[in-house]
This record gives C-alpha cells, structure tokens and sequence, in this order.
C-alpha cells in the first residue's frame, strides 16, 4: 500500500466519521435543537466568565505598599488617582475606603463592604444560568429519550405482522442519542459551573485579605 492510498483511506475514514456524528445529531429530532443551544450558551458563559474573573485577578504586587505610602504621606488624592489607573474589583474598593477617610472607621468598613458585595455580584453573573444548563440538560436529553421511544412503541403497534427488529433498534437508537448529547452537555457545564466558582473564590479571598490589610492601615499610628 502506498502513501498516497493510506493518506486517502484517512481522510475517507474521517469523513466518515464527521458525517456519522451530524447523522447522530440529526437522528435525535427536535429536542436535539435546546440541547445544542444550551451547549453554545454554555460554552459562551464560560468564556465570557474566565475573561472576567482573569482581569479581576489581576493586581500589581506592589499595589497595597504603595497606597499605604500615600496613605501615612496623607496624599489621598494621590491614592484616589492610584486607585483610578487600575480596572479590578480590589482597587475600587480601596478607592471607596480613601474616599471615606476621615470619617468612622465602621463606616468605612461598612462602605467597602457594601461595594465588595457589588463587586461579588458582578463576578458571580450568569454562572446561576450555567449551574441550570448542567442540570436542565440531561433532563431534556431523558425527555428527548422518553419522546423517541414513545414515537417507537407506537410505530410498533401500527406495524402489521412481526415486528422488525430493524425497527425496534433505529427507535431506541433514535432515543438514545438525545441521552448522550443531554449528559454530555450537563457534564461539561457542570465541571465548567464548579471551576468558575472556585475561581471566584480565590478573587474574594483576595479581596477580604486586601480590605482587611487597608483597614489596618487606618489604624496605624501617624
């Protein structure tokens, strides 16, 4: 066998293979169309999400020490402006808690906490749809199985004579197939839904250290 004819059969092979799996996806009627639209939504929350929580993430080492140095200096302009070059949940709330200075120190604590939960709402956005997709798809998969079998059972009793067993296996084939692409869906939007939110986590954890860190520089003494 020569190259060209082994690189010919893969790339029939692979064909193949393509045209079987959008056969499957066609094989599995219209409750194939919600599944597959809850795949894309999925996919598009979790992109848009780890964008998002990256940039959250991210601050300069040096972000704390320098705002505690304008801070005792007694530059709070300087720390507002400081503050205003980066876009991240922390240093808004360290914006929030120089622009409060001078007034009691629950009341600054009290107003970076406010902001925080802000800050949390906006990092927590959508993933409450993606935990619904990974529940919702494989009950549409169980619902899509349920429907084709129904269908199944009645071409069965509508048939004359001895049942095929043709007919039988394409029916539960038919069924199944909407199964597998539900669980599929749910699976990977389950494990997406759950690394996001530990995700979050760390970026909180982050932002209690560094408000917990401002709050005790307001009560060093000058």
């Amino acid at each position: 066998m020569t190259l060209l004819q082994i690189v010919t059969d893969s790339q029939e092979v692979t064909t193949e293979q393509a045209i079987s799996v959008w056969e499957l996806a066609q094989e599995g009627g219209f409750m194939m169309i919600p599944i597959v639209l809850s795949s894309f939504i999925a996919v598009y929350i979790f992109v848009e999400r780890i964008l998002t929580i990256n940039k959250a993430n991210k601050s300069p080492d040096a972000f704390i020490s320098k705002i505690k140095e304008l801070v005792l200096k007694g530059d709070i302009n300087g720390a507002k402006v400081l503050c205003a070059q980066f876009d991240s949940p922390i240093a808004r709330m360290i914006e929030k808690g120089v622009s409060r200075i001078g007034s009691p120190l629950k009341n600054i604590e009290a107003s970076i906490e406010n902001l925080a939960k802000i800050e949390l709402f906006k990092l927590e956005k959508n993933l409450s749809i993606l935990a619904t997709i990974s529940g919702a798809a494989p009950m549409m998969g169980f619902l899509g199985t349920v429907i084709g079998m129904v269908q199944a059972f009645i071409s069965i009793a509508q048939e004359e004579g001895s049942v095929s067993p043709k007919l039988l296996s394409s029916g539960i084939y038919t069924a199944m197939v909407t199964t597998v692409a539900g669980l599929i869906v749910g699976i990977i939007a389950y494990l997406a839904y759950n690394y996001l939110v530990t995700r979050v986590s760390k970026v909180v954890h982050k932002m209690e250290y560094s408000s917990v860190e401002f709050i005790d520089l307001l009560q060093e003494p000058r």
